[in-house]
Formats: C-alpha cells, structure tokens, sequence
C-alpha cells in the first residue's frame, strides 16, 4: 500500500474548462478535490479562448422558446461527424447532449451566468438538425473576488468583451450595428473602470466564474507548477499520482478517482511531427506538452485522433509575436485567400477547422499563404491582428505584413507566379460581382454570412479585388490545440484497447478523444464537452462512492473525509 502525503476524493490535473468543471462538481458533491497545474498560470487553453461553450438542446434556449430538441442535437451531430471511432461513437454523443442541463443548472446554482450567443450558427446550419444560437457564455463579470489567484490566471485581461461584440466589431467601422457595439463594449470598459470591478469577458470570464466557485468559493485547494509525475496504481486501479512540487516529490492519494484534464500536446513539437507530420503554429496553452497522455499510455489507456487538431488559419509569427488565429477577418468582402503560386484552395469563410484540413489537403500545411485585402477591406474593417503598433511593425519588418501599389508588384513582393494570381484575382472579382462564388461556394451558408458584411450585396462575403493599395498577410497553418487523447467511455472513465475500464482513471477535454471525431459542430465545440464530461465524470464517482458506502455499511466505511 502506497503512504501518501496527501489524500482526497478527487485529483484534477489541469485547471482548463475540464478541470475546473470536474472540481465544480466534486464541491457539488461535497467531495474534497484537489487541483493541480503543471504551470505557474491556471485557467488552461479556455482562459486564451472565446468561452463559448457549444451546448444544444441547453436550458437558455428553452427558457427563450428557441426549439431545440435531443432528437435534432444528436440527428446534427450525426450528420457532421458521423462514425469516427470509440471516442465520437453514438453513445458518447448521447451522453454529451444528456449532460448539457446538468452542467447550465449546476454552475447557475453555484454563482454562473450564463448569455446564449443569439446569432451565432453551428458551422453547418443547412444540416440536417442545424441550428443558429446554441452556444453559450459566461457573461462579463468582475474579477476582483478571485483576489490573489487574478494574478496568476493565464492571459489575464480586464476586456469585458462578449461572443457577439467580436464579430459585429469586426465592421464596427463600416455598419451602424457594428459602431453601436462598439460603443456599447467602450462603455462596458470604462463601466467597469469607473466602478473598479475589473470585468473580464470571454475566456477570462469563463475561468474567472468557475475559478470563483471552486477555488475561492468551494474552498479548492490549487498547487500551480506542480506537474505530474507518474500514476499510482494498486491491484490495477488508480488510487493517486505523484507531482513534483517545490523541488519535491509529492504523493497525492485519490479516493475516487484522477481526471486528467491537462491538455493535448500542440506545444510538443516532436509529438507533433510525429504523430501530424507538422511542427505546428498553436495559439494555445504552451504548457500543453502532452506528458499526462503519455502517462494514461504508459498504464494502459488506448488512444485516437492523434494525428488531428482544432485546426484553422493563423496570421504568421514574428520574432517578438505569436500566430494569431483568424476568424471573422478572413470572412470579410475584398480579401481573398492564395496558395504560394496565387491561387485559391478553399472558402476562406468556412469553418476554421474545414479550412485547416483544406491546408493540409492542399500542401500538407506547407505554404505559405497570403491573405489579400484591397484598400477598402483597411478602411472599413477592424484586424484584431494589427491592433498593437509594436506586432504590425514586426510584421512588417519580417515580411509578414506586405504592402504595394499594383497587384503585379503584390505578385512579386510575395513570390506568387504573376499569371497565375492574376488569373486568380480576374475569376474572383467575377463571382464577386455576380454574387456566386462558382469555385468553393463562399457566401453559401448562413456560418459565412455571420461573419460577412450585411451591406455588401449581392453577397456580403465577397467583393472584388481591385482598388489599390493592397496589402497582403502571411498565413499559416495554425490551431486551437490537438483534439487526440485518451479514449474514455460516456462518464469520461479511460479506456483500454479491449474496451475495458482502467479503474480510478478519467480523462477530458483535449487530454481525452473528443466526441466531435474530425470536425468542428458548432462555436464552442472543445470547451462544451470538457465542461460536460468533467462534470459527468465526478458524478459518475460520487455514484460509486454512494454505492460503496451502501454496501459497506456494516463496516463503518466513510467516503468524502476532508484531506
């Protein structure tokens, strides 16, 4: 038997939306849980993210009387990812869509508010069972009451900013709605100025409103640069885990139960060409190396999806700057997307992830692409990526950032071949015109148009290329974070190859498969089922802890001890 330094119900490695779901749960519960983080910051990918959560048939919406139903949620889910293994098999996604009231109601009563991202649609609203509206958020919220644990929140931000301020404030330069958000996220700033609550919005708000609930509120105890070491296993089961915290070996016991929750391995670059054949671009949490993946392995646990990402578009890096991942900028009429050559591969509209694939399809992810604007895409659209003075003078110091008069010296400027660009551009501002784009259907769906400008006609993604000067990005293939891990039943418990259950051992979030397969449903498909899985995955604990008691109650057996 293993002596332990410490011992609790649960053990959460990561502090991400899984993690902080699986603690938020476990203090539902009334188990004592411990969180570990194997960095100085908490708050995982989802405190860098959006926060949108992707949650059909939720709460919000019946409240609002917008249908939804179980049967339409799980008839999408089937017509966007379809059979891709154990991890997105019909089970799995039934137990994604069942756990969605539990999650809205449990964080509502713990303090958690929620907004619904009314004109958000999934990413393929024409499918069979598509919807526009489903995702969720945490609503803008003070930051002061973490106290202490703001300073150590990851990308920590005072922007009050919301799911729909970002993309009407991407034309808040050309359309009244958008110069009316505009005002209204100033206002919500200098709101929170005055008042000295330090709103945070998006991923910040996420984090904050479930670090609240758990860390402060619930009492959780968190050790930051605490990585893990190894598994404890007895009689094959999990009952604990080692880290290594201030110089020391630790040996935290688990009752119940360890969820990993710590990440993919996008900042593993050997892992990464290994497994993707790509070195990667990735936008999230640098301390995602992939170690407690490797760990699962090391004691059984069977994995899938490892060669894919939450892929998209990034702006390239610089020397003093990250890739930034592009969204609605590259939605927008007078830009167009080209490969090296000059010419299009994919709707520069469509879902991040169908682009990223298109990428890797098109040149296995080589590039380089260039992202094109006319002169009136710069003075009528905000780029979030040329907002810091400093980034766009090192853009344009590195050749990232490329400006000229003509498209023939465009053409030369970003080594394309001049014919073929020239070519490229003459057919793209002929569906401009038109309104159709003939070649990869951009402007089609309803997922393009969000993203688009309402008062361009006749298609608000698509205007023609052809008042100068121009200006042209360097893109490369970037992501959101890997989407491969361990493959966990529909309570997130780890599986082995054989499909048999690793006793004590629970994965979510990027740490496990994900249910989505290869696709990216709906705005916020990575953190809603993390939030979900962790959740069902301590309910599925305190289940067994209730049971084991009931049974053993003869014996005096006591579960849920405070550490």
């Amino acid at each position: 038997m293993t002596t332990f330094d410490h011992t609790f119900d649960v053990v959460v490695v990561g502090t991400g939306s899984a993690g902080l779901s699986t603690a938020l749960g476990a203090v539902d519960e009334g188990l004592s849980v411990l969180l570990v983080e194997s960095t100085e910051k908490w708050g995982g990918s989802t405190a860098m993210s959006g926060g949108g959560m992707w949650l059909p048939d939720n709460p919000l919406m019946a409240r609002a009387g917008v249908g939804d139903s179980r049967e339409e949620s799980l008839a999408y889910m089937e017509a966007t990812i379809g059979e891709c293994g154990a991890a997105a098999s019909r089970e799995r996604k039934e137990a994604f869509v069942d756990g969605v009231d539990d999650l809205v109601t449990t964080a509502e009563r713990h303090g958690v508010t929620f907004a619904r991202a009314t004109d958000y649609p999934d990413y393929y609203p024409e499918r069979p069972g598509g919807k526009i509206g489903r995702s969720i958020e945490v609503k803008p919220l003070s930051s002061k009451p973490l106290g202490p644990h703001w300073d150590t929140l990851r990308n920590a931000m005072a922007l009050p900013a919301m799911t729909d301020d970002v993309w009407e404030l991407g034309r808040s330069w050309s359309t009244v709605s958008g110069m009316v958000r505009g005002v209204r996220v100033v206002s919500r700033v200098l709101g929170g100025v005055v008042t000295g609550r330090r709103l945070v919005g998006i991923g910040n708000a996420w984090a904050t409103a479930f670090g609240r609930a758990t860390i402060v509120d619930g009492n959780v105890p968190m050790w930051l640069s605490s990585p893990l070491g190894e598994l404890v296993v007895e009689d094959g089961r999990v009952v604990g885990i080692t880290v290594e915290r201030e110089g020391s070996t630790v040996r935290v016991g688990a009752r119940l139960g360890v969820m990993l929750a710590s990440g993919g391995f996008e900042a593993n670059r050997e892992w990464r060409l290994a497994h993707q054949g790509v070195e990667g671009t990735p936008s999230g949490n640098p301390g995602n190396l992939g170690a407690p993946i490797a760990e699962a392995q090391r004691r059984g646990a069977t994995v899938e999806l490892m060669d894919d990402a939450w892929w998209g578009a990034s702006i390239a890096p610089t020397s003093t700057t990250g890739p930034s991942f592009i969204v609605g900028e590259r939605s927008m009429p007078y830009s167009l997307m080209v490969d090296a050559r000059g010419a299009r591969f994919a709707n520069e509209s469509e879902s991040y992830v169908d682009l990223g694939h298109h990428m890797l399809e098109h040149d296995g992810g080589a590039g380089p692409y260039w992202m094109i604007l006319d002169a009136r895409y710069l003075r009528r659209y905000f780029r979030t990526f040329a907002m810091d003075p400093r980034a766009t003078k090192a853009m344009r110091a590195e050749g990232v950032e490329v400006r000229a008069k003509t498209l023939a010296e465009l053409a030369t400027a970003i080594g394309a071949d001049h014919a073929t660009l020239r070519a490229t551009i003459e057919r793209f501002n002929g569906f401009a015109r038109a309104g159709v784009d003939g070649d990869f259907a951009r402007g089609d769906s309803a997922y393009d148009r969000y993203y688009g400008d309402p008062t361009v006609r006749p298609n608000n993604n698509l205007g023609t290329i052809e008042r100068g000067p121009f200006v042209a990005y360097k893109v490369v293939l970037g992501d959101l974070g890997t989407k491969g891990g361990v493959v966990t039943d529909v309570d997130g418990r780890a599986l082995r190859a054989d499909g048999s259950v690793i006793e004590g051992l629970y994965a979510a979030g990027n740490a496990s498969a994900s249910v989505m397969g290869r696709t990216y449903p709906g705005p916020g498909s990575t953190i809603g089922p993390a939030a979900v899985f962790g959740l069902r995955a301590v309910r599925r604990m305190a289940r067994e802890a209730r049971d084991a008691v009931s049974s053993s109650a003869d014996t005096g057996d006591e579960v849920g001890a405070q550490a």
